[in-house]
């Protein structure tokens, strides 16, 4: 009985260490919709802010957020027109800096996309469409794909921004050509598993939403005019939703609760909610043009949605179930926002870091500080990872101690 046991846990931990190491790591937190699991943390900072834990300069040019495994971070950077992706370690050492390919140096050059990270691989979207597949370990190339040559790809205004889904061994972009517009690739070979034509748009910066329902596996994303829905396991497109605005901008990961769906873009478009079926169909709820956040997200808290427009600039508070604007405040300039243990961090585009209450009843500031170190624009998204604030402005990354 004895060895019985023994053997029941060895196995329960080998699968543990192996289920861990395989999980992929997600832009805006564990799953995807800027909810961060953190408990303890500080309700109200130093007057001087939270305590800076360690800096590290010399990222070079970029807006990408980093990314977390147990030991390590993974964020990328540009230098002149070449990307790079640098692994720390989480007191912010450099482990090793290795050149992935041509990055974007045009009109706001930098790095755009966020790494994915499962086990021993590492994956990264460029702003010029290369989709390459690293060591996580040593930080080798294993394979590329050029999308915009290979699988007839197009160019969008500002780049190739969207951040790349893993889901066990498969991997979603959107090249946006007009046969292969939304693709599964096989992560470990770059093999195609299915191309979907959707209706051609070019892409829009949105990174995929997967949803798992009843009868339907989902990929959700927003293209240059709709809001395509597709059936994963086949790559057919089920439904799509004309979405359009002035620029073709799109860059806000759709939110998913409870079988139903919440799409936002800004340039005065707004926001919709739909009702999702077992099967994956959508039946549309509510518009509104309150919440047309630009590419700063949105978090969901108790019936409640919170982030700041960009035509209506406000830090807003949105009812969940009628789309009621509950508040509207600009205290603080608008940006992006993520959530933990009942605090909203907002870091607004002015490079204010503020702490405020998940209330709707108001926009209520606990702390406020100005975030004067790093480069350039104020557009990465905050991260927070066992108990430490992380925040990338341009060539610096930022840890702060917030617990």
């Amino acid at each position: 009985m004895k060895t019985k046991a023994y053997l029941s846990l060895v196995v329960l931990l080998f699968l543990t260490v192996t289920i861990f190491g395989q999980t992929p790591t997600k832009w805006r937190g564990p799953l995807g919709n800027g909810i961060y699991p953190d408990k303890g943390l500080l309700k109200v900072w130093p007057a001087e802010g939270p305590q800076v834990l360690w800096t590290y300069d010399g990222l070079g040019q970029g807006f990408s957020a980093p990314v977390f495994t147990k030991n390590n971070i993974f964020v990328s950077g540009m230098s002149v027109d070449t990307g790079f992706m640098y692994k720390l370690t989480l007191d912010g050492k450099l482990v090793w800096r290795k050149n992935y390919g041509t990055e974007y140096k045009k009109q706001w050059p930098g790095t755009r996309s966020c790494p994915v990270v499962v086990g021993d691989k590492l994956y990264i979207f460029s702003g010029t469409g290369q989709l390459c597949c690293m060591s996580s370990v040593d930080g080798k190339m294993i394979w590329k794909k050029e999308c915009l040559s290979e699988f007839d790809g197009r160019q969008i205004q500002w780049a190739v921004t969207d951040n790349l889904v893993v889901n066990v061994d498969t991997i979603y972009c959107a090249p946006g050509g007009i046969k292969n517009n939304i693709m599964a690739l096989n992560r470990n070979t770059g093999a195609t598993i299915w191309n979907c034509e959707a209706l051609g748009d070019k892409s829009a910066y949105c990174t995929p939403l997967l949803i798992d329902l009843p009868k339907c596996k989902l990929l959700v994303t927003m293209m240059e005019k709709n809001i395509i829905g597709i059936d994963r396991k086949t790559g057919k497109m089920l439904w799509n939703y004309g979405w359009t605005n002035q620029w073709a901008v799109h860059p806000n990961t759709p939110i998913y609760y409870n079988k139903e769906l919440f799409c936002f873009s800004g340039y005065g478009q707004g926001s919709v909610k739909f009702a999702l079926s077992d099967d994956g169909k959508i039946t549309p709820e509510w518009t509104t043009k309150f919440l047309d956040s630009q590419m700063g997200g949105a978090v969901l808290v108790d019936g409640f949605l919170y982030g700041s427009g960009q035509a209506n600039p406000a830090w807003q508070c949105i009812d969940w179930k009628t789309g009621e604007q509950k508040y509207a405040s600009k205290d603080v300039a608008n940006g992006n926002i993520i959530y933990a243990d009942g605090m909203l961090y907002c870091y607004s585009q002015k490079g204010d870091l503020a702490l405020v209450k998940a209330d709707p009843t108001g926009f209520k500031i606990s702390s406020q500080i100005k975030v004067t170190q790093g480069t350039e624009y104020h557009w990465a998204h905050l991260v927070i990872n066992n108990g430490v604030l992380y925040l990338r402005h341009g060539n610096t990354l930022i840890a702060y101690k917030i617990k």
